[in-house]
């Protein structure tokens, strides 16, 4: 995994997992990850290998999960692997009926499964399949598979965690609408569910992350160069929350940007177009 650059040490400050409490408090749950075929939850299953938990391990890339399930159980997690499309009615429906005849039930759902598109609205002009899958992954899918399994958390009296973006509390960028529209939709939705989960007893968890490098960035040649954050380090992020029950995660510097948002608007959004009537040119 690439090192920190100075600049990223400084915006990515360092968080400290204490394993043992970890261990005592996730001792024989039931752990669901959504897009666990890499990236953050692919970190998020090898943080949890040594420890005595049930793993459902979700994404599309069954040969991966096939993999991770062989190492992880060498270590003493136990692992059920689930190909899903979450966008798949039928699939979606099996992995439903799975998780309601767990024996134990379920303690916690970190959704982390998405879909990026960096595209402007002039070449979506004839896209609109671009605005509908992102929404079904990443707002769609997500209300789906909590509202059918909201009772079994209840009744452990579990937790959620989204993996959420910063740009979900930002003015948005151009060329993200479809990624941007669909990520916030969900935010506001589990922001507002929060109130009645938390008095249900659900703990509920919302990571604000900003440039992850995951391979969800690779298609955009400009993030290669951009500080981002290491996906073990925000695996941390969230198995820390685990223990903790914070419900909110964002970077310190993340206020900054909300405040200049407020202050700054109507300036960014009149110099914003003229940036791109140039590039255009």
């Amino acid at each position: 995994m690439k090192k920190y650059t100075f600049i990223e040490r400084l915006l990515f400050l360092p968080t400290h997992l204490q394993k043992g409490k970890l261990r005592t408090c996730l001792g024989g749950k039931t752990i669901l990850i959504t897009g666990a075929s890499s990236g953050i939850g692919e970190q998020i299953a090898s943080q949890l290998a040594d420890i005595n938990v049930h793993l459902i391990l979700v994404a599309r890339r069954e040969e991966k999960l096939l993999s991770m399930k062989a190492k992880i159980e060498k270590q003493g997690a136990k692992v059920t692997v689930f190909r899903v499309d979450l966008r798949n009615v039928e699939e979606m429906q099996g992995l439903l009926s799975f998780l309601h005849q767990l024996p134990k039930g379920l303690d916690i759902v970190v959704s982390n499964a998405g879909l990026s598109i960096n595209r402007t609205i002039e070449q979506s002009l004839d896209r609109f399949h671009d605005f509908t899958r992102t929404m079904a992954i990443n707002y769609f899918a997500p209300v789906q598979l909590l509202l059918s399994v909201i009772p079994l958390l209840q009744k452990n009296q579990g937790q959620v965690i989204n993996v959420s973006t910063i740009n979900a509390l930002l003015l948005p960028f151009p060329s993200w609408a479809a990624y941007q529209a669909s990520k916030t939709a969900f935010d506001t939705w589990f922001r507002s569910a929060s109130f009645e989960l938390n008095a249900k007893g659900v703990a509920t968890s919302s990571i604000y992350l900003p440039l992850v490098r995951t391979p969800m960035i690779l298609p955009t040649k400009a993030y290669q160069h951009m500080p981002a954050m290491s996906p073990v380090h925000v695996a941390t992020i969230i198995c820390k929350a685990m223990y903790t029950k914070k419900k909110i995660y964002k970077p310190w510097w993340l206020p900054f940007g909300q405040a200049a948002s407020l202050l700054f608007r109507g300036l960014i959004e009149r110099v914003v177009p003229r940036i791109i009537q140039k590039r255009g040119k």
